[in-house]
């Protein structure tokens, strides 16, 4: 699976795209959609994820609506379980803390996790706006480290990286 990262929107949000087979996820479209599609190409859109409804994480997300045959995940229609969407298999944790409606989205195969303003390198996503909450965001962190310390996070802004790397050098953790 190929991880594309585009940087959309003045607060520099990390839209992800997974590429596999000529098929294609689109994680968290914060804006530029015009961007995004230049960069998905001729892959086919199976589904968009969505890891919390924050505005620079769905600004793009109308312009996908609009094609009917395409799913969108997010929190109101999302269970803790395994999903399978064409070649791509992964699993929805809710990670609240951030905001009410956060989740996570871990390809276990790829041993990599898409987790939007949860966690970012060496910090967390605030916890002081509308729906944040600090001693949730403690919980899914405690449920976070229950996983593969060599897995890779990708976070909503910022660079990637690794639960052993946070879980030695983030003050949250």
């Amino acid at each position: 699976m190929e991880v594309k990262r585009v940087v959309t929107g003045y607060l520099d949000e990390n839209c992800y795209l997974l590429i596999q087979n000529g098929t294609c996820l689109v994680i968290d479209p914060g804006d530029e959609y015009p961007k995004i599609i230049e960069e998905i190409g001729d892959n086919k859109v199976l589904a968009v994820l969505i890891t919390h409804s924050h505005f620079d994480h769905i600004g793009a997300l109308r312009n996908f609506l609009t094609k009917r045959s395409i799913k969108i995940f997010k929190r109101s229609n999302l269970e803790e379980k395994e999903y399978s969407i064409g070649d791509f298999h992964f699993k929805c944790l809710y990670t609240p803390g951030h905001s009410k409606d956060s989740v996570s989205f871990y390809f276990e195969e790829e041993k990599k996790m898409f987790v939007g303003d949860f966690v970012f390198k060496e910090s967390v996503g605030r916890c002081d706006l509308p729906g944040g909450d600090e001693e949730e965001l403690h919980e899914s962190i405690q449920k976070l480290m229950t996983y593969p310390e060599d897995i890779i996070l990708y976070p909503g802004h910022y660079d990637e990286t690794t639960l052993k790397y946070e879980k030695e050098n983030n003050p949250f953790f």
